[in-house]
């Protein structure tokens, strides 16, 4: 029985004791007071209150201290809440430090907290980034096509973080500008000869103004020519004009054959006023007959006159061949 007690009285201690470390981290405290980090372990249990891991802030503090900076605790705590990467931030600082850039802990946890990385930005301040752009098309006034890379040269400006245009915009701006120098050329062979003049044009528009960096120089990596983009424009225009002069001269010939058709219905039609006007002739003869105006003589000698006409008629027809073998 007294055993068992004692094993559980040990049990008991040990787990008290592993609580009492995790919430009261002892170990953390000591490793901050041995490097001259000074801080209550009140305070330590105070972050475990509010949801703060302590190593997230003690940590990055004893660095901080080590580097000389005149960070606290407080400050760290407070961007930790925010949801600020605090490691990144200090050690952001710390390389501004070394590398003689002003940076204050506001202006860093600003950067941090507007989701831009702050410690890539101080490298690429002491260590300019190259910025290659993809292949940009241009055409000059000859028509050719001519396709430009280049590399951008850029330095993170500090106090254009915040707010500033990222790498897209530059990208977007030196690809202007080298369509408008494109452009502006008379000849391709002109942009061929003086790639430079690409470089000064762009450099001169002051492209990085509302960036976040300062771009440094640009430099034309591959000039390459591609098509003759005015003479296919010239082609495909002929080709049009070519549709549109054959749609025009089908519509003339369907409106022609319309025309046409139109006629031959009017022929007939007055092929059929004839025929009627050629039916009134006996009605009006036999009227006249009735009415005395027309006398049986006259009928008779009128007959004659028709049957000889048709006789005449029949023998203007005949062929001269059978008339001759009669």
């Amino acid at each position: 029985m007294l055993d068992i007690t004692s094993l559980l009285l040990i049990a008991v201690i040990l787990i008290a004791f592993i609580v009492f470390m995790s919430f009261f981290p002892v170990m953390l405290w000591i490793s901050a007071l041995a490097s001259g980090v000074r801080i209550g372990i009140i305070t330590l249990v105070a972050m475990r209150l509010r949801r703060v891991i302590p190593s997230r802030i003690v940590n990055p503090m004893i660095k901080a201290h080590k580097a000389g900076l005149a960070i606290t605790i407080n400050q760290l705590e407070s961007h930790y809440l925010a949801g600020g990467n605090v490691d990144r931030v200090v050690n952001a600082l710390i390389a501004a430090e070394r590398a003689n850039i002003q940076l204050a802990f506001e202006r860093a946890a600003a950067i941090d907290l507007a989701g831009r990385d702050v410690l890539q930005a101080v490298q690429m301040s002491v260590n300019p980034k190259v910025i290659e752009t993809p292949w940009v098309a241009a055409v000059a006034k000859d028509g050719i096509e001519v396709k430009v890379k280049a590399r951008v040269t850029v330095r993170a400006n500090i106090e254009r973080l915040v707010g500033g245009a990222g790498e897209e915009t530059i990208m977007a701006r030196v690809g202007e500008g080298i369509v408008t120098t494109v452009g502006s050329a008379s000849t391709h062979k002109e942009v061929l000869e003086n790639p430079d003049l690409i470089s000064r044009t762009v450099l001169g528009k002051g492209l990085d103004a509302g960036t976040a960096f300062e771009i440094l120089s640009i430099d034309i990596a591959d000039v390459d020519v591609g098509k003759n983009i005015g003479a296919n424009l010239q082609t495909e225009q002929a080709e049009a004009d070519k549709r549109i002069a054959q749609a025009k001269a089908e519509e003339r010939r369907a409106m022609a054959v319309a025309h046409e058709q139109e006629m031959k219905a009017r022929v007939e039609e007055m092929r059929a006023k004839v025929v009627e006007a050629e039916s009134q002739v006996p009605l009006a003869m036999a009227e006249a007959l009735r009415g005395g105006k027309l006398g049986v003589m006259d009928y008779m000698n009128l007959k004659n006159i028709d049957a000889d006409t048709q006789m005449r008629d029949a023998f203007g027809k005949m062929n001269p061949d059978d008339g001759g073998s009669k």
